[in-house]
């Protein structure tokens, strides 16, 4: 037995250091660790997956710690991935020892882990994928995972999640304004956390507002309709209006109420299909951001093997070629090298 099979072995018999080995593969992008990811996927689809984004200041990071600690209270198993930002000088998670866990030290069914975004979230959003597939098999009952900030990049990064729940602090009329330009479709669930500071009132007032001028807009579809984008349900519409929970992560209030949303939005999604329907769209997304990955790969391969870009870029200079036909002439073998084994399979 190979060692990536012994290490696959020991993290689904439930040996939280094989599961810590398998997320260090998989952040470094090893050797193997495709294959690693690829024998765990069938093991996978049980764990609920929650995604907690918003602003920074929102009170994000306590939040988690008070929904894992309920949820171990509850005797749920509990995984969470944090992206934090780079450190400048190693690379690595600026904020990896996090204190802000304190609630779960020692608590070895709470698997806590920073991923550092190294500036790169493109990469990061599959590793954070894989990560997320890694507790799945393991046996994690939730799953966590926590951004940055409420960039497009950290929304693509929770777009994996089975729901999402985007955290809005109090009295910030700019920070209501930003959903509007970027995350509020994305949102299954607001949070008002701070919500015992003044302006909480008006937040989640600004919040409903916007929640039903989306609705009534005709680009409505993520939550006023089902799958296919129609209404498919009588009362559909006020089931799917994301709820907005009002909390005081460091005293835990509110935590409960939060929690018994994502249950209900959790059961939503199975009884209507959303679920599966969800998943079918990941996959989807996540496929075609290999096969982007996959195929540069590819042509850099091609493209290191001619000597590199530099001639090429001396001879478009010069005006003896242009770009498209620099682009047709490095694809010509690997566009001919798919031909082909295409026609081979329709002979």
């Amino acid at each position: 037995m190979s060692g990536d099979e012994s290490l696959i072995d020991e993290l689904l018999a439930g040996e939280h250091r094989a599961l810590a080995r398998v997320i260090t593969k998989i952040e470094n992008r090893s050797p193997g660790h495709r294959e690693l990811v690829s024998r765990l996927h069938d093991h996978t689809g049980r764990a609920q997956v929650v995604g907690i984004t918003g602003s920074p200041g929102a009170g994000k990071s306590t939040l988690v710690d008070k929904m894992a600690a309920t949820y171990r209270e509850r005797g749920e198993t509990v995984g969470v991935i944090a992206i934090d930002p780079s450190s400048p000088y190693t690379g690595g998670a600026v904020l990896g020892d996090r204190i802000r866990m304190a609630s779960n030290v020692g608590d070895m069914d709470v698997f806590f882990r920073s991923m550092s975004a190294r500036g790169s979230l493109g990469g990061l959003s599959t590793s954070t994928t894989d990560a997320v597939k890694a507790l799945d098999a393991f046996g994690k009952d939730r799953i966590i995972v926590e951004t940055v900030g409420a960039g497009q990049n950290e929304v693509d990064i929770v777009r994996m999640a089975d729901t999402v729940a985007v955290l809005v602090p109090p009295g910030s009329g700019d920070d209501v304004q930003m959903l509007k330009a970027g995350i509020l479709e994305i949102a299954d669930v607001f949070v008002v956390n701070k919500a015992d500071l003044d302006g909480a009132d008006r937040t989640v007032k600004e919040l409903r507002e916007m929640v039903h001028m989306r609705d009534a807009s005709p680009m409505a579809g993520h939550h006023g309709a089902g799958p296919s984008g129609i209404d498919d349900g009588e009362d559909g519409d006020e089931e799917r209006q994301p709820p907005i929970v009002e909390t005081v992560a460091k005293t835990g209030e509110g935590v409960d109420e939060l929690l018994a949303v994502l249950a209900d939005h959790a059961e939503w999604l199975e009884a209507t299909g959303e679920r599966d329907a969800r998943a079918r769209q990941r996959y989807a997304d996540e496929i075609r951001t290999l096969l982007r990955a996959d195929s540069a790969a590819l042509v850099e391969e091609e493209l290191e093997a001619r000597g590199g870009l530099e001639e090429y870029v001396d001879a478009v200079v010069a005006r003896e070629t242009d770009p498209y036909s620099v682009a047709d002439e490095i694809l010509a073998p690997v566009a001919e090298a798919v031909r082909e084994r295409r026609e081979a399979r329709e002979n």
